[in-house]
Protein backbone atom coordinates (compact mmCIF):
# COMPACT_ATOMS: atom_id res chain seq x y z
CA UNK A 1 0.00 0.00 0.00
CA UNK A 2 1.30 3.25 -1.00
CA UNK A 3 2.26 6.12 1.38
CA UNK A 4 -0.62 8.09 -0.04
CA UNK A 5 -3.78 5.37 -0.19
CA UNK A 6 -2.54 4.78 3.48
CA UNK A 7 -3.29 7.97 4.74
CA UNK A 8 -6.29 8.14 2.62
CA UNK A 9 -7.44 5.07 4.60
CA UNK A 10 -6.49 6.31 7.87
CA UNK A 11 -9.01 9.09 7.07
CA UNK A 12 -11.85 9.52 4.30
CA UNK A 13 -14.79 10.51 3.50
CA UNK A 14 -17.37 8.15 3.22
CA UNK A 15 -21.55 8.25 3.39
CA UNK A 16 -22.93 6.41 6.17
CA UNK A 17 -26.93 6.61 6.29
CA UNK A 18 -26.88 9.09 3.16
CA UNK A 19 -24.56 11.02 5.74
CA UNK A 20 -21.30 12.07 4.44
CA UNK A 21 -18.80 11.17 7.86
CA UNK A 22 -15.19 11.62 8.05
CA UNK A 23 -14.18 7.86 8.87
CA UNK A 24 -10.74 7.10 10.47
CA UNK A 25 -8.93 4.16 11.38
CA UNK A 26 -5.95 4.23 14.00
CA UNK A 27 -3.74 1.14 13.32
CA UNK A 28 -2.37 1.94 16.70
CA UNK A 29 -5.38 1.38 18.72
CA UNK A 30 -6.84 -0.73 16.43
CA UNK A 31 -10.32 1.37 16.38
CA UNK A 32 -12.59 2.26 13.59
CA UNK A 33 -14.23 5.84 13.96
CA UNK A 34 -16.74 7.70 12.13
CA UNK A 35 -18.51 11.04 12.35
CA UNK A 36 -20.74 13.39 10.70
CA UNK A 37 -18.94 16.23 8.69
CA UNK A 38 -19.22 18.97 8.45
CA UNK A 39 -21.08 19.92 11.52
CA UNK A 40 -21.32 22.44 14.26
CA UNK A 41 -18.81 21.67 17.83
CA UNK A 42 -20.96 20.96 20.20
CA UNK A 43 -22.94 18.16 18.07
CA UNK A 44 -19.19 16.57 17.74
CA UNK A 45 -19.28 13.93 20.22
CA UNK A 46 -22.80 13.32 20.09
CA UNK A 47 -22.01 12.76 16.38
CA UNK A 48 -19.38 10.24 16.66
CA UNK A 49 -18.99 6.89 16.97
CA UNK A 50 -16.03 4.33 17.73
CA UNK A 51 -15.62 0.22 17.36
CA UNK A 52 -12.60 -1.50 18.42
CA UNK A 53 -11.51 -3.87 15.40
CA UNK A 54 -11.54 -6.55 18.22
CA UNK A 55 -15.14 -6.14 18.47
CA UNK A 56 -16.23 -6.52 14.57
CA UNK A 57 -17.65 -9.33 13.49
CA UNK A 58 -17.48 -9.41 9.65
CA UNK A 59 -16.43 -7.48 7.03
CA UNK A 60 -18.22 -8.12 3.46
CA UNK A 61 -18.82 -6.22 0.48
CA UNK A 62 -22.46 -4.48 -0.10
CA UNK A 63 -24.87 -3.88 -3.18
CA UNK A 64 -26.49 -0.35 -2.94
CA UNK A 65 -29.69 -0.28 -3.90
CA UNK A 66 -31.15 2.32 -5.49
CA UNK A 67 -28.16 4.48 -6.91
CA UNK A 68 -30.31 7.52 -7.82
CA UNK A 69 -32.05 8.60 -4.38
CA UNK A 70 -34.04 11.42 -3.94
CA UNK A 71 -31.49 13.44 -1.83
CA UNK A 72 -29.81 15.70 -4.11
CA UNK A 73 -26.35 14.68 -2.55
CA UNK A 74 -26.81 10.99 -3.19
CA UNK A 75 -27.10 11.80 -6.29
CA UNK A 76 -23.54 13.26 -7.18
CA UNK A 77 -22.56 9.75 -6.40
CA UNK A 78 -23.21 7.96 -9.93
CA UNK A 79 -21.77 4.48 -8.85
CA UNK A 80 -21.72 4.45 -5.74
CA UNK A 81 -20.05 1.71 -4.20
CA UNK A 82 -20.12 0.03 -0.26
CA UNK A 83 -18.98 -2.33 2.14
CA UNK A 84 -20.87 -3.41 5.75
CA UNK A 85 -19.14 -3.78 9.06
CA UNK A 86 -21.05 -6.25 11.35
CA UNK A 87 -19.99 -5.59 14.97
CA UNK A 88 -21.08 -5.65 19.04
CA UNK A 89 -22.91 -3.02 19.99
CA UNK A 90 -23.10 -2.50 23.69
CA UNK A 91 -26.79 -1.68 25.43
CA UNK A 92 -27.77 -1.88 29.03
CA UNK A 93 -26.82 -4.12 32.01
CA UNK A 94 -24.17 -5.55 30.09
CA UNK A 95 -26.33 -6.81 26.97
CA UNK A 96 -24.10 -7.18 23.91
CA UNK A 97 -26.09 -6.67 20.43
CA UNK A 98 -25.27 -7.85 16.99
CA UNK A 99 -25.27 -4.01 14.91
CA UNK A 100 -24.10 -3.37 11.47
CA UNK A 101 -22.81 -0.01 9.62
CA UNK A 102 -22.88 0.13 5.75
CA UNK A 103 -20.25 2.43 4.49
CA UNK A 104 -20.47 4.18 0.62
CA UNK A 105 -18.42 5.77 -1.62
CA UNK A 106 -18.30 6.83 -5.08
CA UNK A 107 -14.86 5.71 -5.51
CA UNK A 108 -14.32 1.58 -5.95
CA UNK A 109 -10.80 1.56 -5.36
CA UNK A 110 -11.11 3.53 -2.10
CA UNK A 111 -13.37 1.13 -1.08
CA UNK A 112 -11.96 -2.23 -1.81
CA UNK A 113 -9.12 -0.32 0.16
CA UNK A 114 -11.12 0.08 3.30
CA UNK A 115 -12.58 -3.73 2.76
CA UNK A 116 -9.26 -5.60 2.53
CA UNK A 117 -7.44 -3.47 5.16
CA UNK A 118 -10.52 -4.70 7.88
CA UNK A 119 -10.20 -8.01 6.47
CA UNK A 120 -6.81 -8.19 7.10
CA UNK A 121 -6.82 -6.74 10.55
CA UNK A 122 -9.85 -9.24 11.75
CA UNK A 123 -6.87 -12.16 10.13
CA UNK A 124 -4.42 -10.82 12.23
CA UNK A 125 -6.80 -11.76 15.54
CA UNK A 126 -5.39 -15.11 16.58
CA UNK A 127 -7.81 -15.68 19.75
CA UNK A 128 -11.06 -16.06 17.51
CA UNK A 129 -12.30 -19.62 17.36
CA UNK A 130 -12.51 -21.26 14.29
CA UNK A 131 -13.97 -24.96 14.96
CA UNK A 132 -16.08 -25.23 17.63
CA UNK A 133 -18.00 -28.11 19.10
CA UNK A 134 -21.48 -27.53 20.50
CA UNK A 135 -23.24 -29.49 22.43
CA UNK A 136 -27.16 -28.88 22.90
CA UNK A 137 -29.25 -30.55 25.41
CA UNK A 138 -32.57 -30.26 24.50
CA UNK A 139 -34.27 -30.70 27.76
CA UNK A 140 -32.88 -28.55 30.49
CA UNK A 141 -34.62 -24.67 31.40
CA UNK A 142 -37.71 -24.51 29.21
CA UNK A 143 -36.69 -26.86 26.65
CA UNK A 144 -35.94 -24.18 24.47
CA UNK A 145 -32.32 -25.05 24.00
CA UNK A 146 -32.33 -26.22 20.13
CA UNK A 147 -34.54 -22.92 18.83
CA UNK A 148 -32.51 -20.65 21.03
CA UNK A 149 -29.35 -21.86 19.29
CA UNK A 150 -30.71 -22.25 16.06
CA UNK A 151 -32.61 -18.48 15.96
CA UNK A 152 -30.33 -16.77 17.84
CA UNK A 153 -26.92 -18.31 17.97
CA UNK A 154 -26.21 -20.58 14.65
CA UNK A 155 -26.47 -17.18 12.01
CA UNK A 156 -24.16 -15.35 14.06
CA UNK A 157 -21.70 -17.74 13.99
CA UNK A 158 -22.09 -18.24 10.17
CA UNK A 159 -21.81 -14.55 9.92
CA UNK A 160 -18.35 -15.06 11.58
CA UNK A 161 -17.28 -18.00 9.57
CA UNK A 162 -17.25 -20.48 12.36
CA UNK A 163 -17.88 -23.46 11.62
CA UNK A 164 -19.22 -26.15 13.90
CA UNK A 165 -20.36 -29.56 15.10
CA UNK A 166 -23.57 -29.95 16.50
CA UNK A 167 -24.39 -32.78 18.87
CA UNK A 168 -27.87 -33.02 20.29
CA UNK A 169 -27.60 -35.07 24.00
CA UNK A 170 -29.96 -37.90 24.36
CA UNK A 171 -29.68 -38.42 28.47
CA UNK A 172 -27.55 -37.81 31.25
CA UNK A 173 -23.46 -37.57 31.09
CA UNK A 174 -23.84 -37.90 27.09
CA UNK A 175 -21.59 -34.86 26.81
CA UNK A 176 -19.56 -36.33 29.27
CA UNK A 177 -18.97 -39.46 27.96
CA UNK A 178 -18.60 -37.96 24.23
CA UNK A 179 -15.75 -35.70 25.12
CA UNK A 180 -13.83 -38.99 26.79
CA UNK A 181 -13.86 -40.20 23.11
CA UNK A 182 -14.35 -37.37 20.50
CA UNK A 183 -10.86 -36.32 18.89
CA UNK A 184 -10.16 -32.70 20.35
CA UNK A 185 -7.75 -31.60 18.02
CA UNK A 186 -9.58 -30.45 15.51
CA UNK A 187 -11.24 -27.72 17.13
CA UNK A 188 -10.81 -24.66 19.02
CA UNK A 189 -13.99 -24.80 21.59
CA UNK A 190 -16.17 -26.36 23.18
CA UNK A 191 -19.41 -24.79 23.66
CA UNK A 192 -22.78 -25.41 26.38
CA UNK A 193 -26.11 -24.77 25.09
CA UNK A 194 -28.28 -25.07 28.57
CA UNK A 195 -27.83 -24.29 32.07
CA UNK A 196 -25.46 -24.97 35.19
CA UNK A 197 -25.94 -28.79 34.83
CA UNK A 198 -24.96 -29.09 31.51
CA UNK A 199 -22.12 -26.55 31.82
CA UNK A 200 -20.71 -28.97 35.21
CA UNK A 201 -21.25 -32.30 32.79
CA UNK A 202 -18.87 -30.79 30.36
CA UNK A 203 -17.04 -29.47 33.11
CA UNK A 204 -16.24 -32.99 34.74
CA UNK A 205 -16.07 -34.25 31.14
CA UNK A 206 -13.39 -31.91 29.38
CA UNK A 207 -11.19 -31.71 32.61
CA UNK A 208 -11.41 -35.82 33.22
CA UNK A 209 -10.17 -35.88 29.52
CA UNK A 210 -6.88 -33.96 29.82
CA UNK A 211 -5.82 -35.44 33.06
CA UNK A 212 -6.00 -38.76 31.23
CA UNK A 213 -4.55 -37.38 28.54
CA UNK A 214 -2.12 -36.14 30.46
CA UNK A 215 -1.40 -38.89 32.75
CA UNK A 216 -2.35 -37.31 35.79
CA UNK A 217 -4.29 -39.53 38.80
CA UNK A 218 -7.52 -36.97 39.49
CA UNK A 219 -8.40 -39.38 42.23
CA UNK A 220 -5.17 -38.08 43.99
CA UNK A 221 -6.01 -35.02 46.31
CA UNK A 222 -2.52 -33.22 45.89
CA UNK A 223 -2.40 -33.67 42.66
CA UNK A 224 -1.35 -31.13 39.84
CA UNK A 225 -4.05 -30.69 37.76
CA UNK A 226 -3.20 -29.86 33.99
CA UNK A 227 -5.17 -26.99 32.51
CA UNK A 228 -6.89 -27.59 29.47
CA UNK A 229 -6.25 -25.86 26.11
CA UNK A 230 -9.94 -25.74 24.99
CA UNK A 231 -12.31 -23.29 26.01
CA UNK A 232 -15.44 -23.57 26.88
CA UNK A 233 -18.36 -21.40 25.88
CA UNK A 234 -21.75 -20.53 27.55
CA UNK A 235 -24.94 -20.16 25.87
CA UNK A 236 -27.85 -19.99 28.71
CA UNK A 237 -30.67 -22.28 27.97
CA UNK A 238 -31.51 -23.14 31.28
CA UNK A 239 -33.20 -22.38 34.77
CA UNK A 240 -30.76 -20.02 36.71
CA UNK A 241 -27.65 -20.08 34.45
CA UNK A 242 -25.33 -18.88 37.23
CA UNK A 243 -21.92 -19.48 35.70
CA UNK A 244 -23.10 -17.27 32.85
CA UNK A 245 -24.54 -14.58 34.76
CA UNK A 246 -21.54 -14.09 37.03
CA UNK A 247 -18.87 -13.91 34.25
CA UNK A 248 -20.77 -11.64 31.77
CA UNK A 249 -23.23 -9.97 34.05
CA UNK A 250 -25.94 -11.06 32.06
CA UNK A 251 -27.59 -14.58 30.76
CA UNK A 252 -28.90 -13.77 27.21
CA UNK A 253 -28.48 -15.86 24.24
CA UNK A 254 -26.68 -13.27 22.06
CA UNK A 255 -24.55 -11.61 24.38
CA UNK A 256 -22.49 -14.92 24.89
CA UNK A 257 -22.14 -15.80 21.40
CA UNK A 258 -20.71 -12.20 20.83
CA UNK A 259 -18.45 -13.26 23.53
CA UNK A 260 -17.29 -16.31 21.87
CA UNK A 261 -16.86 -14.93 18.31
CA UNK A 262 -14.70 -12.20 19.33
CA UNK A 263 -12.42 -15.01 20.94
CA UNK A 264 -12.69 -13.15 24.95
CA UNK A 265 -10.56 -15.61 27.34
CA UNK A 266 -11.13 -15.91 30.86
CA UNK A 267 -9.85 -18.01 33.42
CA UNK A 268 -11.55 -19.57 35.82
CA UNK A 269 -10.45 -21.99 39.32
CA UNK A 270 -12.39 -24.89 40.05
CA UNK A 271 -12.70 -26.74 43.03
CA UNK A 272 -11.51 -30.67 43.06
CA UNK A 273 -14.11 -32.63 46.01
CA UNK A 274 -12.70 -35.85 47.01
CA UNK A 275 -13.37 -38.69 49.95
CA UNK A 276 -10.70 -41.19 50.92
CA UNK A 277 -8.77 -40.53 47.60
CA UNK A 278 -11.36 -40.48 45.11
CA UNK A 279 -13.03 -38.21 43.36
CA UNK A 280 -16.50 -37.08 43.67
CA UNK A 281 -16.57 -34.51 40.91
CA UNK A 282 -15.59 -30.52 40.47
CA UNK A 283 -17.12 -27.65 41.12
CA UNK A 284 -16.89 -24.26 39.48
CA UNK A 285 -19.99 -22.19 41.43
CA UNK A 286 -21.69 -23.56 44.69
CA UNK A 287 -20.44 -26.24 47.05
CA UNK A 288 -23.57 -26.25 49.37
CA UNK A 289 -24.56 -28.42 52.62
CA UNK A 290 -27.29 -27.97 54.55
CA UNK A 291 -30.12 -25.68 53.44
CA UNK A 292 -28.77 -25.85 49.43
CA UNK A 293 -27.94 -29.29 49.81
CA UNK A 294 -31.03 -29.99 50.91
CA UNK A 295 -32.97 -28.48 48.53
CA UNK A 296 -31.28 -30.15 45.39
CA UNK A 297 -31.69 -33.60 46.94
CA UNK A 298 -35.09 -32.78 47.12
CA UNK A 299 -36.01 -31.00 43.97
CA UNK A 300 -34.30 -34.22 42.14
CA UNK A 301 -37.57 -36.35 43.23
CA UNK A 302 -39.86 -33.72 41.75
CA UNK A 303 -38.29 -33.35 38.27
CA UNK A 304 -42.27 -33.61 36.45
CA UNK A 305 -42.90 -30.03 38.19
CA UNK A 306 -40.62 -27.89 35.88
CA UNK A 307 -38.58 -25.13 37.57
CA UNK A 308 -41.22 -24.93 39.61
CA UNK A 309 -39.78 -27.29 41.81
CA UNK A 310 -37.02 -25.22 43.16
CA UNK A 311 -39.41 -22.92 44.45
CA UNK A 312 -41.39 -25.36 46.24
CA UNK A 313 -38.58 -27.48 47.56
CA UNK A 314 -36.81 -24.28 48.68
CA UNK A 315 -39.88 -23.43 50.70
CA UNK A 316 -40.19 -27.16 51.98
CA UNK A 317 -36.42 -27.03 53.19
CA UNK A 318 -36.61 -23.54 55.11
CA UNK A 319 -40.18 -24.73 57.16
CA UNK A 320 -38.03 -27.77 57.85
CA UNK A 321 -35.24 -25.59 59.83
CA UNK A 322 -32.98 -28.46 59.69
CA UNK A 323 -29.02 -27.99 60.94
CA UNK A 324 -26.56 -30.17 60.97
CA UNK A 325 -23.65 -30.71 63.60
CA UNK A 326 -19.99 -31.25 62.15
CA UNK A 327 -16.03 -29.75 61.79
CA UNK A 328 -15.26 -27.74 59.33
CA UNK A 329 -11.42 -27.60 58.76
CA UNK A 330 -9.90 -25.27 56.16
CA UNK A 331 -6.60 -23.50 55.23
CA UNK A 332 -6.84 -20.35 54.47
CA UNK A 333 -5.61 -18.29 51.15
CA UNK A 334 -3.11 -15.71 52.40
CA UNK A 335 -2.12 -15.45 49.14
CA UNK A 336 -4.78 -13.27 47.66
CA UNK A 337 -4.99 -9.49 48.00
CA UNK A 338 -8.84 -9.47 48.58
CA UNK A 339 -11.32 -10.54 51.55
CA UNK A 340 -14.84 -11.93 51.15
CA UNK A 341 -16.28 -8.56 52.59
CA UNK A 342 -14.34 -5.93 50.78
CA UNK A 343 -16.93 -5.27 48.59
CA UNK A 344 -14.66 -4.93 45.00
CA UNK A 345 -16.10 -7.68 42.84
CA UNK A 346 -14.63 -9.39 39.81
CA UNK A 347 -14.78 -7.01 37.14
CA UNK A 348 -12.87 -7.73 33.71
CA UNK A 349 -9.47 -7.46 33.85
CA UNK A 350 -9.39 -8.27 37.88
CA UNK A 351 -6.67 -7.13 39.48
CA UNK A 352 -7.02 -9.04 42.22
CA UNK A 353 -7.13 -12.30 40.17
CA UNK A 354 -3.77 -11.28 38.36
CA UNK A 355 -1.91 -10.02 41.67
CA UNK A 356 -3.70 -13.24 43.79
CA UNK A 357 -2.02 -15.58 41.18
CA UNK A 358 1.34 -14.20 40.87
CA UNK A 359 1.92 -14.24 44.95
CA UNK A 360 0.31 -17.97 44.43
CA UNK A 361 2.93 -18.82 42.01
CA UNK A 362 5.85 -17.25 44.05
CA UNK A 363 4.45 -19.56 47.11
CA UNK A 364 4.49 -22.95 44.97
CA UNK A 365 8.10 -21.77 43.65
CA UNK A 366 9.16 -21.34 47.25
CA UNK A 367 8.03 -24.70 47.98
CA UNK A 368 9.58 -26.28 45.13
CA UNK A 369 13.15 -24.88 46.78
CA UNK A 370 12.47 -25.17 50.34
CA UNK A 371 9.94 -27.20 51.96
CA UNK A 372 8.51 -29.43 49.80
CA UNK A 373 5.14 -29.91 51.41
CA UNK A 374 4.53 -26.25 52.41
CA UNK A 375 0.61 -26.69 53.34
CA UNK A 376 1.37 -29.08 56.01
CA UNK A 377 3.16 -26.65 58.28
CA UNK A 378 0.69 -24.23 57.49
CA UNK A 379 -1.93 -23.14 60.13
CA UNK A 380 -4.93 -24.93 59.40
CA UNK A 381 -8.33 -23.59 61.28
CA UNK A 382 -11.06 -25.69 62.84
CA UNK A 383 -14.83 -24.71 63.67
CA UNK A 384 -16.87 -27.13 64.86
CA UNK A 385 -21.08 -26.72 66.01
CA UNK A 386 -24.22 -26.88 64.37
CA UNK A 387 -25.06 -25.22 60.47
CA UNK A 388 -28.28 -24.19 58.80
CA UNK A 389 -25.68 -24.12 55.85
CA UNK A 390 -21.88 -24.35 54.73
CA UNK A 391 -21.56 -22.96 51.54
CA UNK A 392 -18.18 -22.52 49.79
CA UNK A 393 -18.22 -20.42 46.47
CA UNK A 394 -15.27 -19.76 43.60
CA UNK A 395 -17.74 -17.05 42.26
CA UNK A 396 -20.53 -14.80 43.07
CA UNK A 397 -23.07 -16.95 41.99
CA UNK A 398 -25.31 -14.53 40.86
CA UNK A 399 -28.40 -14.58 38.83
CA UNK A 400 -31.51 -12.79 37.93
CA UNK A 401 -32.81 -13.26 41.58
CA UNK A 402 -29.87 -12.89 43.24
CA UNK A 403 -27.89 -9.68 41.13
CA UNK A 404 -25.48 -10.00 43.85
CA UNK A 405 -25.01 -13.72 44.55
CA UNK A 406 -24.07 -15.65 47.57
CA UNK A 407 -20.53 -13.68 47.66
CA UNK A 408 -20.49 -10.80 46.17
CA UNK A 409 -16.95 -10.30 46.10
CA UNK A 410 -15.51 -13.88 45.55
CA UNK A 411 -13.44 -13.69 42.70
CA UNK A 412 -13.05 -15.79 39.57
CA UNK A 413 -9.22 -16.68 39.38
CA UNK A 414 -7.68 -15.66 42.56
CA UNK A 415 -7.03 -19.31 43.58
CA UNK A 416 -9.23 -19.52 46.58
CA UNK A 417 -13.10 -19.98 47.45
CA UNK A 418 -14.95 -17.99 50.02
CA UNK A 419 -16.37 -20.38 52.77
CA UNK A 420 -19.84 -19.26 54.35
CA UNK A 421 -21.15 -20.85 57.24
CA UNK A 422 -24.19 -20.13 58.77
CA UNK A 423 -24.81 -21.09 62.55
CA UNK A 424 -27.80 -22.15 63.93
CA UNK A 425 -30.01 -18.97 64.34
CA UNK A 426 -34.03 -19.09 64.28
CA UNK A 427 -36.04 -18.98 61.50
CA UNK A 428 -36.71 -15.07 61.53
CA UNK A 429 -33.02 -14.28 61.33
CA UNK A 430 -32.35 -17.05 58.59
CA UNK A 431 -34.94 -15.75 56.69
CA UNK A 432 -33.54 -11.95 57.15
CA UNK A 433 -29.81 -13.31 55.43
CA UNK A 434 -31.74 -15.17 52.44
CA UNK A 435 -33.51 -11.67 51.92
CA UNK A 436 -30.62 -10.21 51.83
CA UNK A 437 -29.41 -12.16 48.43
CA UNK A 438 -31.74 -10.02 46.81
CA UNK A 439 -30.65 -6.52 48.08
CA UNK A 440 -27.75 -4.25 48.57
CA UNK A 441 -27.54 -4.94 52.29
CA UNK A 442 -24.09 -6.23 53.80
CA UNK A 443 -25.60 -10.16 54.22
CA UNK A 444 -22.78 -11.40 56.07
CA UNK A 445 -22.91 -8.75 58.47
CA UNK A 446 -24.55 -10.95 61.55
CA UNK A 447 -23.22 -12.80 64.67
CA UNK A 448 -24.04 -16.04 63.05
CA UNK A 449 -22.49 -15.40 60.00
CA UNK A 450 -19.17 -16.09 59.20
CA UNK A 451 -17.50 -15.94 55.71
CA UNK A 452 -13.07 -17.09 55.24
CA UNK A 453 -11.35 -16.70 52.02
CA UNK A 454 -9.64 -20.41 51.78
CA UNK A 455 -7.58 -22.55 49.26
CA UNK A 456 -9.02 -25.65 50.64
CA UNK A 457 -11.16 -26.87 53.37
CA UNK A 458 -12.55 -30.02 54.86
CA UNK A 459 -15.83 -31.58 56.41
CA UNK A 460 -16.96 -34.16 58.60
CA UNK A 461 -20.10 -34.55 60.18
CA UNK A 462 -20.89 -35.92 63.44
CA UNK A 463 -21.34 -39.49 63.61
CA UNK A 464 -24.61 -40.45 65.25
CA UNK A 465 -24.21 -41.49 68.43
CA UNK A 466 -26.09 -44.77 70.24
CA UNK A 467 -28.70 -43.06 71.95
CA UNK A 468 -29.54 -41.19 69.37
CA UNK A 469 -30.13 -44.03 67.06
CA UNK A 470 -32.40 -45.31 69.89
CA UNK A 471 -34.29 -42.05 69.17
CA UNK A 472 -34.27 -42.66 65.44
CA UNK A 473 -36.22 -46.18 65.66
CA UNK A 474 -38.62 -44.69 67.69
CA UNK A 475 -39.22 -41.96 65.36
CA UNK A 476 -39.70 -44.18 63.04
CA UNK A 477 -42.42 -46.68 64.64
CA UNK A 478 -44.36 -43.53 65.41
CA UNK A 479 -44.15 -42.07 61.99
CA UNK A 480 -43.68 -45.15 59.57
CA UNK A 481 -41.74 -44.49 56.20
CA UNK A 482 -41.99 -40.37 56.62
CA UNK A 483 -39.30 -40.57 59.03
CA UNK A 484 -37.13 -41.59 56.62
CA UNK A 485 -37.66 -38.78 54.53
CA UNK A 486 -38.26 -36.17 56.16
CA UNK A 487 -37.82 -36.20 59.78
CA UNK A 488 -40.23 -34.62 62.12
CA UNK A 489 -38.33 -32.97 65.27
CA UNK A 490 -38.23 -35.87 67.33
CA UNK A 491 -36.50 -37.82 65.10
CA UNK A 492 -32.76 -36.60 64.94
CA UNK A 493 -31.23 -35.75 61.10
CA UNK A 494 -27.62 -37.02 60.90
CA UNK A 495 -26.47 -35.00 57.79
CA UNK A 496 -27.40 -33.83 55.15
CA UNK A 497 -26.05 -33.88 50.68
CA UNK A 498 -23.99 -31.92 49.11
CA UNK A 499 -24.82 -29.21 46.42
CA UNK A 500 -22.06 -29.56 43.89
CA UNK A 501 -23.23 -27.00 41.24
CA UNK A 502 -26.91 -28.40 41.13
CA UNK A 503 -25.83 -32.41 41.44
CA UNK A 504 -26.50 -34.22 44.77
CA UNK A 505 -23.07 -35.22 46.24
CA UNK A 506 -24.82 -37.96 48.85
CA UNK A 507 -21.45 -38.33 50.46
CA UNK A 508 -21.06 -35.76 53.80
CA UNK A 509 -17.60 -36.12 54.27
CA UNK A 510 -15.09 -34.74 51.66
CA UNK A 511 -11.79 -32.98 50.75
CA UNK A 512 -11.97 -29.50 48.61
CA UNK A 513 -9.23 -28.28 47.02
CA UNK A 514 -9.16 -25.12 44.62
CA UNK A 515 -6.96 -25.15 41.62
CA UNK A 516 -6.30 -21.71 40.22
CA UNK A 517 -7.66 -20.88 37.03
CA UNK A 518 -7.51 -24.72 35.67
CA UNK A 519 -10.51 -23.08 33.20
CA UNK A 520 -10.66 -21.06 30.06
CA UNK A 521 -14.62 -19.34 29.10
CA UNK A 522 -15.11 -17.60 26.39
CA UNK A 523 -16.11 -14.69 28.54
CA UNK A 524 -14.66 -11.30 29.24
CA UNK A 525 -15.81 -11.04 32.85
CA UNK A 526 -18.22 -8.24 34.11
CA UNK A 527 -17.57 -4.85 32.81
CA UNK A 528 -17.71 -1.48 34.23
CA UNK A 529 -20.71 -0.10 33.80
CA UNK A 530 -20.54 3.92 33.05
Amino acid sequence: MGATRAAELLRSELWVKRQRCAVSLDPARALLSWRRSPGPAARAAADAWSVPVSEIISVEETDVPGKHASSGKWQKMEAPYAFTVHCVKRARRHRWKWAQVTFCSAEEQLCHLWLQTLRDLLEKLTCRPKHLLVFINPFGGKGKGKHIYERKVAPLFTLASITTEVIVTECANHAKESLYEINLDKYDGIICVGGDGMFSEILQGLIGRTQRDSGVDQNHPRAALVPSPLRIGIIPAGSTDCVCYSTIGINDAQTSALHIIVGDSLAMDVSAVHRNNTLLGYSVSLLGYGFYGDIIRDSEKKRWMGHARYDFSGFKTFLSHHCYEGTVSFLPARHTVGSPRDEKPCQAGCFVCRQSKQQLEEEQKKSLYGLENAEEVEEWKVICGKFLAINATNMSCACPRSPRGLSPAAHLGDGSSDLILIRKCSRLNFLRFLVRHTNQHDQFDFTFVEVYRVKRFQFTSKPLEEEDSDLQERGKKRFGQICSDHPPCCCPVTHSSWNCDGEVLNSAALEVRVHCQLVQLFARGIEETE
